[in-house]
């Protein structure tokens, strides 16, 4: 299980899911009320910790000429489910893979292409693969934002703290 964070660490964490290439340690500190070494420091320990497992950028797939992104719904024997996940990032074209707690509708893969001829062979490799494809949809949008718990300590936008304290 993992460890239980402050407002300060919430606070870096809500800003770094913000932006995490271009803000600095100093300007984070400034926002949250502490030094940059603090934040330096705090970061180094979520880092450590396991919490902040790594910084990626948000790529604009169709701007980077793969404009077909498709979610596939797989299923696969829930035994084997780290063999199966690990032999599908495997496949060129695969970006994503959410290994699911149910028995059916198990392995969540997300793919990009340029051309219905790349989702085809994606298709054929996860079946060769032995999975069964369930289901596919074609995405349109992704919308990511900062989640909610993690909040700027100060501000307005503490309201995932006050939900907390009602339960105390």
């Amino acid at each position: 299980m993992g460890r239980d964070l402050d407002d300060v660490d919430r606070s870096i964490l809500y800003l770094l899911q913000q932006d995490a290439r271009t803000t600095t340690a100093q300007e984070i500190g400034d926002q949250v009320g502490v030094s940059a070494s603090t934040v330096r420091n705090r970061i180094d320990a979520l880092e450590a910790d396991g919490i902040i497992r790594g910084y990626h950028p948000e790529i604009d797939y169709e701007a980077a000429n793969l404009p077909l992104q498709v979610t596939f719904v797989v299923t696969v024997p829930p035994t084997e489910l780290s063999s199966y996940s690990e032999q599908v990032r495997g496949v060129q074209g695969v970006i994503d893979v959410r290994e699911m707690l149910t028995g059916r509708r198990n392995i969540q893969v997300d793919v990009v292409g340029t051309s219905t001829r790349d989702i085809t062979r994606i298709t054929d490799s996860i079946h060769e693969i032995g999975a069964e494809i369930e289901s596919s949809e074609m995405m349109r949008q992704r919308h990511v934002q900062p989640f909610n718990h993690f909040f700027l300590q100060g501000t307005d936008d503490m309201s995932a703290r006050a939900d907390d304290s009602e339960t105390d």
